[in-house]
């Protein structure tokens, strides 16, 4: 790869054909034509860097189970907005589900797009439909002082130019009554390159972190995500004065075992970054029943993992988030039953409620609480 190239240029290259990949996946002509169809209703895109992580020779490879699609995506059961985003858009670009928290959707836009994303049901609109009114969100946060973080999210928010996030960071620092900022990207994992070449967004970061401190909110799930670049992006975050986070994801077939989540968790620790949460996958139609992974059977992959950290890889949360709020998956019982605790709470009322439900061996969500 050239590395003159500027990082917006670059994802340029990314592949967004499925046939280009045919060779390496064993697709004949038919079942390219199929795969095409299928990208049509959720594309296709991965940068060159995160494609070079991929082993070809095992079919069952991690890396490229996150990135390359799948015929299973075409089993639409589940549902696109999982914990009711819709609901909680207050104007166009802002969602407000908790009383503290601002979540604003800055882009659709990804360096890529991953199989289990959540948010599929974006990917394809415009910019200008994601968040088109930048003065009405900052007002509405101006205006709300119970709000005292915002969320840069989308999309990815580092997708932005460095001067639109420049724009966000200035405007938000601005308001007192907001304690910090969080950035939500994957970029130190698909796209590390992004944060390590651009200097300037460096610069952006350690200025304003000092008027309102930054926490970049990041997702690394497999242990073959941490590279020498990604660790080289979270370096250059830290020393911005920026604090890292990460929120695994279970996922089956990618960390679902307590050997790989605990060594991933002992990698990030080691790199600086603060695990956060391990989240439960969501039944999102097209993910449902490629990626989740029972409650009961993430419970003990999620205890052993922990088991094998020091202090500082145990204090992540197992969660999952529902429509009623972040849910704590909290123990099993004696019988079999599963233990839940509101970690977050959209219904105030809820707030550190503690419920058990006695499931079935496979269930992986909640209904209605």
């Amino acid at each position: 790869m050239e590395r003159s190239m500027l990082w917006y240029e670059e994802l340029k290259n990314n592949v967004t054909d499925i046939g280009v990949l045919a060779p390496k996946l064993g697709l004949d002509e038919k079942e390219t034509e199929r795969m095409r169809t299928l990208c049509k209703a959720f594309p296709m895109s991965v940068p060159q860097y995160y494609l070079s992580l991929i082993n070809w020779d095992d079919p069952k490879d991690p890396i490229r189970k996150m990135c390359i699609p799948t015929f299973f995506e075409t089993d639409l059961s589940g549902a696109f907005d999982t914990s009711g985003e819709a609901s909680n858009t207050v104007c166009e670009g802002v969602q407000h589900k908790y009383r503290e928290t601002a979540l604003i959707l800055t882009t659709n836009r990804c360096a890529m797009y991953c199989r289990h994303c959540f948010r599929k049901r974006l990917v394809g609109l415009s910019d200008e439909e994601i968040a088109s009114h930048f003065d009405a969100v900052i007002e509405y946060i101006r205006t709300h002082e119970e709000i005292t973080n915002a969320i840069l999210s989308g999309g990815d928010a580092l997708m932005l130019p460095t001067k639109m996030v420049e724009r966000y960071l200035d405007a938000l620092s601005a308001i007192e009554h907001l304690d910090l900022i969080r950035v939500a990207t994957r970029m130190p994992v698909v796209y590390p390159m992004r944060i390590i070449e651009d200097k300037n967004l460096l610069k952006v970061l350690t200025r304003y972190t000092r008027r309102k401190q930054i926490y970049v909110v990041t997702q690394f799930n497999h242990p073959n995500e941490m590279t020498t670049q990604a660790r080289a992006a979270i370096h250059a975050l830290l020393e911005c004065g920026v604090v890292v986070k990460n929120q695994t994801v279970l996922l089956r077939g990618v960390n679902d075992s307590a050997e790989t989540l605990g060594l991933l968790l002992r990698k990030l620790t080691a790199a600086g970054v603060v695990p956060y949460y391990v989240f439960q996958c969501r039944p999102v139609s097209g993910v449902k029943n490629t990626f989740q992974v029972p409650f009961a059977e993430g419970y003990e992959i999620v205890e052993k993992a922990k088991s094998m950290q020091n202090g500082q890889g145990k204090c992540l949360k197992f969660c999952m988030s529902h429509p009623a709020g972040k849910i704590e998956i909290a123990g099993k019982l004696d019988d079999g039953s599963i233990a839940f605790k509101f970690h977050q709470t959209k219904d105030r009322t809820n707030e550190g409620r503690i419920f058990v439900k006695k499931l079935p061996a496979d269930a992986s969500w909640l209904g209605e609480i």
